[in-house]
């Protein structure tokens, strides 16, 4: 299936709801956090159906822990499905991480050993959430602060093996990358050049919290002037690919986001939509 590209979108949040059926937003999608709207009814569901009757929507999970040592959460998974055929998402992503064990929730995106016995982990628990939801599934990077004396691959390859293999997409988060670079080292652009763009459906971009010597994810931000210059390079690279914004903490009224919006269109439109060349007669 060729992958569709739905614009410049933003993530749906509670303190925007309103705001996006009044003033119906030049945003051509939203994307929701699944987990928010797994409850039978009341205000969240209501708002979800008027904004999924105007925008497209996809559906982006923090609690899957598709990277865990427990055995995946069957009633989790039968709720997610169930808001699936409710919303019909465009997709349906989450994080490669692991959220908890022994039933207890982090609460946190933790990350893996980049090994081979956890790539066959993965392929297997992927390949069954897909045909459990009778769909493909986007797996999204995380950042990272530490590195486990096991890796013996790159972040790139560990993620790339695993999307082919298992058969899924990828949500490339720019951030992700570009925090983890500095955190650990390697050049993003590395990075980006490795992946295969073909797997590649939608992109994140967020703010994080500069500390100097490391970086933290915290989508509290503005976007730095950094991450925009990696944005253009992934979007030279890769070509057009679903684009937003998350925001996820000192949130701004929404016509500030979709500013900032506007800026992945500028930077994105030569490069994606190039003006044709004239020739003179």
């Amino acid at each position: 299936m060729q992958k569709p590209f739905l614009g410049f979108g933003l993530g749906l949040r509670t303190d925007h709801f309103q705001d996006v059926l009044d003033r119906a937003p030049t945003v051509d999608w939203f994307e929701v956090i699944s987990e928010n709207f797994m409850v039978a009814g009341g205000k969240p569901k209501f708002y979800l159906h008027a904004i999924r009757e105007r925008y497209p929507l996809v559906m982006h999970g923090v609690s899957m822990s598709i990277g865990s040592a427990d055995p995946l959460n069957m009633d989790y998974l039968s709720n997610l499905k169930a808001l699936i055929n409710e919303v019909q998402p465009e997709w349906v992503s989450d994080h490669l991480c692991w959220t908890g064990m022994q039933k207890m929730n982090s609460h946190d995106l933790l990350p893996l050993p980049y090994t081979d016995d956890v790539i066959q982990h993965l392929i297997e628990r992927i390949k069954f959430v897909q045909d459990y939801l009778g769909r493909q599934i986007l797996i999204e990077n995380v950042s990272s602060y530490l590195t486990f004396s096991e890796s013996h691959l790159t972040e790139w390859d560990f993620l790339n093996i695993i999307a082919e293999e298992a058969d899924c997409n990828i949500l490339l988060d720019i951030n992700n990358i570009y925090v983890s670079a500095r955190n650990h080292g390697f050049k993003a652009e590395q990075y980006i050049d490795a992946m295969n763009p073909n797997r590649i459906w939608q992109i994140h971009l967020a703010g994080h919290s500069d500390y100097g010597q490391y970086v933290i994810d915290t989508h509290d931000h503005d976007i730095s002037e950094a991450v925009w210059e990696l944005y253009q390079y992934t979007a030279k690279k890769i070509g057009p690919v679903s684009t937003m914004i998350e925001r996820d903490d000192h949130i701004p009224p929404l016509g500030e986001l979709v500013t900032e919006l506007d800026k992945a269109r500028l930077l994105t439109a030569p490069l994606w939509h190039p003006q044709p060349h004239l020739v003179c007669v």
